[in-house]
């Protein structure tokens, strides 16, 4: 699992909340007394694996100083609906300033865990691994790959220093000056960045050859039926791991994983994750100021 530390969320909860709250919470002033203090639960409304519980927690700090909060649960932790996930204590108006804030980051992260939670299940038993992708909402990578982690997916490269990977249009180009791409393209990678795995991306059968002749670490290949996926793993006979991407979904995943590939990269667990239904239900407090959204 990804190590996040607090600096490198930080900057994008100042924005957040700049963005929210601008010269001040209108509302909250307007209605609700300086001197109130509330009481607050946050909660689940559906099952679900959660994830982003000590990001909420610097966001209401971050309001204010003065709001206590305590943790019920763990980020990567499976949650039923109505569990208490937050217990909030503090200045009414604060917590009803940060609550949407807090809220976007916990259902947005929660969602990717979820997703990819799904999809792990649905692999469960064979050897394969549900690997992320670059596919993440800009400036939120390192959190959405932190959240894949949490639902028990295996992080891939952070960016595109961290591992090289070569892909069709790498390819496409080099093969302007050599028809040997591939044999050329890891050449190339390990003279430059000898302490980089090399992965290379695979469109037939043909390429498969190429890669493991070139001694590629990580064949990836793409967008290929179980079938041809099984003939790639004879060719490549345990000289390299693989990873099958492309298009695939909940509904193909159990085939593909079945064939033996080492890994499977899936877009959508950070592209397509829905968020999911988390509330803020304030305990015991006025009438004026429960449901505030």
């Amino acid at each position: 699992m990804l190590n996040l530390t607090p600096e490198e969320f930080m900057p994008l909860i100042k924005m957040a909340l700049e963005e929210d709250i601008g010269h001040g919470d209108a509302t909250s002033i307007a209605t609700v007394p300086f001197e109130m203090e509330a009481r607050a639960m946050m909660v689940p409304r559906q099952n679900m694996v959660i994830c982003g519980l000590g990001v909420a927690q610097m966001v209401f700090q971050e309001v204010d100083p003065n709001i206590t909060v305590v943790s019920n649960k763990s980020d990567g932790r499976q949650v039923n609906a109505g569990e208490e996930l937050l217990h909030i204590v503090g200045p009414a108006r604060s917590i009803l300033t940060a609550e949407r804030t807090a809220l976007n980051f916990v259902q947005r992260l929660s969602g990717v865990a979820t997703q990819t939670a799904r999809y792990v299940k649905a692999i469960e038993g064979t050897k394969a691994k549900i690997l992320d992708t670059r596919k993440t909402t800009p400036g939120w990578r390192k959190l959405e790959k932190y959240a894949v982690a949490c639902g028990g997916g295996v992080n891939h490269r952070v960016g595109l220093f961290d591992l090289i990977l070569i892909k069709d249009n790498h390819l496409a180009a080099i093969r302007q000056q050599t028809p040997r791409a591939i044999i050329e393209a890891v050449r190339r990678s390990r003279e430059t960045s000898p302490n980089l795995k090399v992965e290379v991306e695979a469109d037939t059968l043909d390429d498969v050859s190429e890669a493991v002749e070139a001694g590629a670490d990580i064949i990836m290949l793409d967008n290929m039926p179980p079938d041809t996926i099984r003939q790639a793993l004879r060719i490549i006979d345990g000289r390299a791991k693989t990873e099958a991407s492309g298009g695939i979904t909940l509904q193909t995943i159990r085939a593909v994983a079945e064939t033996g590939v080492d890994y499977i990269s899936v877009g959508a667990l950070t592209h397509s994750a829905i968020a999911v239904d988390i509330a803020l239900d304030f305990v015991s407090a006025p009438a004026s100021v429960v449901g505030h959204r």
